[in-house]
């Protein structure tokens, strides 16, 4: 008999997190689960993937912070659902949805933490404290969220690490040529790439203080910035302050990420706290090497010197220099992104990702 797994997941953008849902509900085996989706805010552009899949997706429609409504909403969809398991993802969903899953008799929770979650308040602590209490497993996708759970009070035999996983195909459907010329780069243009929302964790004005740096010495660096966010039009101004409009630009929430990814010859990332980067994954799955920050999480990732560099929070000096000499060395360049593929395909892969999470639900299911 099939068991039935509902994700519950605040919404279905293309954030880190919604990607690794969305890759473990279609990977799941069919002919064991019945697996829906539910978002509690909002849909978003990943569903229709899932609906492409065969997998329902359901839209609570939480519009305030504070909505007892769309909780008793969620309440009356899992009773009407009788999930087996409910697996909530992040904040949002870790508390509307597990308490309206331990209200609703859900036999199974489990809760996903997909970061190294700094910015809770005291108060919001304190909910997972107790709410982890009523929670069968706590999912985390890196070492360094497992110890910031466990430091910050979480029962550590509750907590359960399960990486995030990543395709071995990279996308190179896209020319060279054909990137330089959608977005009027020169030809002779070396690419920084630096991919995630644009919230305060990123430190994006550390990327474009760095790009200043290096156009001294290599003026045909130019840095490209997917995502979108809060801060946008902040760092847009600072941009134009120190007069680099020219070098860096904002590119917006994209959904061809995968085929520009292989023509960056290196990735940027300056985050003052990760989870496990899906970014840093898909660079280096396409061989391109890594300047990352070194935090928790990104060290799970990033060997420095071997399949790219970690700088110190912060510096915006060391971001640079290091970036430097990836671009005046293509072959060091290309030496680092080979170990890095080879480092993220045999040991990231959906597959493996997929099978612990099927492992944990076949222990708590019975």
């Amino acid at each position: 008999m099939k068991r039935r797994i509902v994700h519950v997941v605040p919404t279905l953008g293309r954030g880190g997190a919604e990607k690794q849902l969305v890759l473990l509900a279609q990977h799941l085996p069919r002919d064991e689960f019945d697996v829906h989706v539910c978002a509690i805010s909002q849909s978003g552009e990943l569903a229709g993937e899932l609906e492409r899949s065969g997998i329902p997706v359901t839209v609570i429609g939480k519009h305030f912070k504070f909505d007892p409504l769309s909780w008793m909403r969620l309440r009356r969809y899992l009773r009407e659902l009788k999930p087996d398991l409910a697996q909530t993802w992040m904040f949002t969903a870790n508390a509307y949805g597990r308490a309206a899953a331990i209200s609703a008799g859900v036999p199974k929770i489990v809760a996903s933490e997909r970061c190294v979650d700094s910015w809770k308040a005291p108060y919001q602590l304190a909910i997972d404290r107790r709410l982890a209490r009523r929670t069968d497993a706590i999912i985390v996708n890196s070492r360094g969220v497992q110890d910031f759970y466990a430091e910050n009070g979480i029962p550590p035999d509750k907590l359960r690490l399960i990486h995030n996983g990543i395709s071995p195909d990279c996308d190179r459907s896209l020319g060279r040529a054909e990137l330089l010329a959608k977005f009027e780069l020169p030809e002779n243009a070396r690419l920084m790439g630096a991919v995630g929302r644009l919230w305060p964790q990123k430190r994006v004005k550390d990327l474009i203080w760095a790009t200043d740096l290096l156009k001294v010495v290599h003026d045909n660096t130019h840095l490209l910035i997917i995502g979108d966010g809060p801060q946008r039009e902040d760092f847009e101004r600072f941009r134009e302050h120190i007069n680099i409009e020219d070098k860096v630009r904002f590119l917006g929430a994209r959904n061809d990420v995968p085929r520009l990814m292989p023509h960056f010859d290196l990735l940027l990332l300056a985050s003052s706290f990760e989870g496990l980067s899906n970014a840093i994954m898909e660079a280096m799955v396409c061989a391109v090497p890594v300047v990352a920050t070194d935090i928790p999480g990104n060290r799970e990732l990033v060997v420095h010197g071997q399949t790219g560099f970690l700088v110190q929070v912060g510096d915006r000096a060391g971001l640079a220099r290091c970036a430097y000499k990836i671009l005046e060395d293509p072959e060091l360049g290309r030496r680092l992104g080979e170990a890095g593929c080879q480092r993220v395909v045999s040991q990231f892969s959906i597959e493996t990702m997929v099978q612990k999470h099927v492992a944990l639900y076949r222990e708590l299911l019975g």
